[in-house]
């Protein structure tokens, strides 16, 4: 059954910045359905498919979650620097090729990306968590901007980076390859940080098994779903020989909902930005060789079985009350 929050357990407050994507769908599913989670605003960026297509995508995805009062703002069309690069290899044309999916039932606001941000982090009578899974550019605007009290931000975790290597190029991950100054800006901003990097959404594999529990829910969300992994599923066989795709970006909300799914690591975490062949690279001190104060929890093990539950009984509540 999904998660309810303890009397004692206030729902976590977030604001989700994303850029959809096939695992940032399932991200957001997640977050609606939980209710550890209060879904304050989404915001959209650039990464996945260019930004109009991410902050078209998200309004079809809480259209079919049935969430169409959850402001949605479009942000950033390229990374600090001004460049702007796109994953569309992966998800296709529309960032989120596959299925059909109905059109948005609502609109974004008028508002960026940053000034929702700013505004949910001011109104707001406790911390909000910032959640990021694609390109980190929002965030940072924000820290940089300091338009707002920043204390406001209880936490910022980033699906990005990686122990380990990369996917968009040898060492780099997506994320940090497409805005890698962003993340310098959010690494050394001072507050809490935490990094769920590839060594850790690579255990978080769609099996067969999985997607077949999907396809096998009564109601359309589950078969959207199922579908959704379908075309990711694909494009990662063909790109990086997987079996099965990794999904990684409800690894983020996950931590928020059952932190005791992932082990952590407290380490010092840098970002290349000028390497000729390692730009966009995390470099992750896991054994203190730099001899740096630690400036972020890194992910490093997740119970896969566990998460899966978690993200399946979400996804088929949500379907089950539409």
């Amino acid at each position: 059954m999904p998660e309810v929050p303890t009397q004692d357990r206030r729902p976590t407050p977030i604001v989700l910045d994303c850029d959809p994507g096939h695992d940032d769908a399932i991200a957001l599913l997640l977050a609606v359905a939980s209710r550890a989670i209060e879904l304050r605003a989404v915001t959209t960026t650039f990464g996945n498919c260019s930004v109009g297509d991410a902050t078209r995508n998200a309004l079809r995805i809480l259209t079919l979650a049935g969430a169409t009062s959850v402001p949605v703002a479009k942000g950033a069309s390229g990374s600090l620097a001004g460049t702007s690069e796109l994953g569309n290899y992966v998800h296709g044309t529309s960032g989120l090729d596959g299925p059909e999916l109905p059109e948005p039932a609502f609109a974004a606001t008028d508002l960026t990306a940053v000034e929702l941000i700013e505004q949910v982090l001011t109104v707001s009578a406790e911390p909000v968590t910032l959640v990021a899974t694609g390109p980190i550019t929002n965030v940072a605007t924000v820290l940089q901007r300091g338009a707002v009290d920043l204390s406001k931000i209880g936490e910022i975790i980033f699906m990005g980076g990686s122990a380990d290597r990369g996917n968009h190029t040898p060492t780099a991950e997506f994320n940090t390859y497409a805005d890698p100054e962003a993340l310098a800006v959010v690494l050394g901003c001072g507050l809490p940080v935490k990094m769920v990097g590839l060594n850790l959404t690579h255990q978080a594999l769609a099996t067969p098994k999985v997607v077949a529990r999907m396809r096998e829910m009564n109601h359309h969300v589950g078969r959207v779903a199922a579908e959704w992994m379908g075309f990711f599923g694909s494009s990662y066989r063909a790109i990086w020989e997987f079996d099965a795709p990794p999904v990684h970006d409800p690894c983020t909300v996950a931590a928020l909902i059952r932190p005791e799914l992932i082990q952590w690591r407290k380490c010092f975490v840098a970002v290349e930005t000028a390497g000729e062949w390692t730009r966009g690279t995390t470099v992750v001190d896991l054994y203190d060789r730099y001899h740096r104060p630690a400036n972020a929890e890194v992910a490093m093990t997740l119970d896969a079985d566990a998460y899966w539950d978690l993200v399946l009984d979400a996804v088929d509540a949500l379907g089950q009350a539409r």
